[in-house]
């Protein structure tokens, strides 16, 4: 709270209007929403230029199927890349500044995969896209974090990730489509044709929500106005007598201190991490089984990926009609305490779905079973990754509330190297161990990985505060 007596900058009252926690609904969740919408394009052209690769190779010579596949890992490795260094200028600058700039840079990039004149530079292009890109999944969870409480932050984070959920699950579909009957440089147009609206949309509708800043902009006010140079914010501590360039290093840091540093941090980055490669080794593979195995064309089997889309919607549903209301009973048993592991029992109990759904899309599709069977797999694991994806999102943001950007960065680049290198083994691993084994080999790892949300449940607060 203000304490000019003391020379403290804060909040005029617990209602003070300028603190993004008291912003009207209307404001909030048109954030959200456009949020949500930008957050849908960028994953939606990591994914959509799968469908298109043979067509790639086709254009530019390419006969290496490792080769052939960097065009679509590569955008996931700037994913990677791009966190460490959007997140912590997000704390220095703002989330709003940095989250335009990146967007505007990931559009313009799209300009270059459309024109690219060979493979390499595509490529580049698609690196540099990725990085402006990444902004989306990192800067709005903690924009999220800045505008929403914890007992209606589920929600929230419910709205926001159907963008970033179902973006890359619809983009194959409809790049099968636009590659059969355009060209595959049409699935970047088509993609800028989608971010730009939202991209101006976001810049004009939405404003700073990182408190951090928002004080520190009317502390510098402040003391011109009431010519008291003393003034500091509320939040300012060791930071206040650091340059910006010690800062920014700090910041720089910090994503990778969280993700080596705590164990809470790289248990959620590592069972996410894994889901969230085997989601896009399934983008990769999912053409292949389904062409070889039950005779489908290239846009026909596009079509299974909505199989994924059923799935995710089953477990949006799930969590936001359970997630507020297990924290909301969990504080009450707790005389009203909040604990960020309470965001964790939809996980715990979801678990079990990954393993389940890839010993069944293994065995059925290699055997030839009835083509339904292997599709209702595909909707179990999109159950249940998105009832791991959504819980550990809010827990990461709930537990790391001062260093939310950076906490959701360190998760971010760990699965977003494991999805940018696994499903280049994928071709490889079905090849030689077949469908079933090749499932199976994953199976068994989601199965060795279901303990972690129970773990960190029952141990998390500790191990939280041992870090501390």
């Amino acid at each position: 709270m203000m304490n000019l007596e003391n020379g403290l900058v804060g909040w005029e009252s617990s209602n003070d209007p300028q603190n993004p926690l008291n912003w009207r609904p209307a404001r909030k969740w048109t954030t959200t929403c456009l949020l949500s919408v930008i957050g849908f394009t960028t994953p939606f052209a990591s994914s959509i230029l799968a469908p298109a690769i043979s067509h790639v190779d086709a254009e530019f010579q390419i006969h290496d199927l490792t080769k052939s596949s960097m065009p679509v890992s590569i955008f996931l490795l700037g994913y990677a890349v791009g966190p460490l260094l959007l997140s912590p200028l997000s704390e220095l600058y703002g989330r709003h500044i940095v989250m335009t700039a990146a967007n505007a840079s990931f559009c313009l990039w799209l300009i270059g995969c459309a024109l690219a004149p060979s493979l390499n530079s595509l490529i580049a292009f698609r690196l540099l896209c990725g990085i402006g890109g990444s902004a989306s999944q990192t800067v709005g969870g903690a924009i999220i974090g800045d505008l929403f409480t914890v007992q209606k932050r589920g929600r929230a984070m419910a709205i926001w990730t159907i963008g970033p959920i179902f973006g890359p699950s619809l983009a194959p579909v409809i790049g099968g489509f636009v590659v059969q009957y355009l060209d595959w440089r049409w699935v970047n147009w088509l993609t800028l044709c989608l971010a730009v609206p939202a991209t101006v949309l976001l810049a004009l509708c939405s404003r700073e929500t990182n408190p951090r800043i928002i004080l520190q902009r009317k502390v510098a006010k402040l003391r011109v106005e009431l010519a008291r140079p003393e003034l500091r914010s509320v939040f300012a501590g060791s930071e206040a007598v650091l340059s910006p360039k010690k800062v920014l290093m700090n910041g720089l840091m910090k994503p990778l201190q969280l993700l080596f540093g705590s164990s809470v941090v790289f248990g959620v980055s590592l069972y996410i991490a894994f889901a969230y490669g085997c989601l896009y080794l399934l983008f990769n593979t999912i053409p292949i089984v389904f062409q070889t195995t039950y005779g489908w064309s290239l846009g026909v089997s596009g079509v299974a990926y909505l199989a994924l889309l059923l799935g995710y919607l089953i477990g949006l549903v799930i969590f936001y009609c359970l997630s507020d209301k297990l924290v909301k009973r969990l504080m009450h048993a707790n005389n009203g305490a909040f604990e960020a592991e309470f965001r964790l029992p939809v996980a715990v109990y979801s678990a079990a779905l990954l393993p389940v759904s890839f010993f069944l899309y293994g065995w059925t599709s290699q055997n030839k079973v009835f083509c339904a069977v292997p599709i209702i797999a595909l909707v179990i694991f999109g159950t249940g990754f998105e009832c791991i994806w959504l819980p550990t999102q809010s827990y990461i943001i709930d537990a790391y509330p001062q260093h939310v950007a950076s906490a959701l960065a360190a998760a971010c680049v760990m699965r977003s190297i494991v999805a940018a290198f696994l499903p280049l083994a994928g071709p490889g691993m079905y090849q030689a161990l077949g469908l079933g084994w090749g499932n199976s080999v994953l199976g068994f790892i989601a199965l060795g990985l279901t303990p972690v949300p129970i773990l960190l449940r029952r141990y998390g607060k500790l191990l939280r505060e041992k870090a501390d």
